[in-house]
């Protein structure tokens, strides 16, 4: 089943992720545009390698390049509507911190998604 794909923004309009894929080196920039299509075409079909369950709701996108791990925690609003909250690059597993922060963008857009959500021309 297609999903939809928002990005999470902050109260000024900022959506984490963008800065994050532009200052990623072109070829694993393109490896994590490539499993974000992968997630819209299969929504919460997507499974490992390429996602996983983390918690509180909270998944991540599963990329890797020349041996660097790269992430994106995302989570669902809804049955097909899948929000990117952030990217980090990881060398075991994600930290507790990241899947907190993740979650509290999750409350935001629970409470006020039009305001906590951008949709994203890529």
């Amino acid at each position: 089943m297609a999903a939809q794909l928002y990005l999470y923004q902050d109260e000024e309009g900022h959506a984490p992720l963008l800065p994050w894929l532009d200052n990623l080196p072109k070829k694993a920039r393109g490896k994590c545009l490539a499993r974000i299509a992968r997630l819209m075409a299969l929504g919460n079909g997507l499974r490992r390698p390429e996602a996983d369950y983390l918690r509180d709701g909270i998944y991540e996108l599963r990329a890797s390049y020349q041996g660097v791990h790269y992430r994106m925690l995302y989570f669902f609003s809804g049955q097909a509507i899948v929000v990117l909250s952030h990217g980090l690059t990881k060398e075991q597993e994600v930290p507790k911190r990241e899947i907190d922060k993740a979650v509290e963008r999750k409350k935001h857009v629970e409470a006020d998604f039009k305001r906590y959500t951008l949709k994203p021309e890529f």
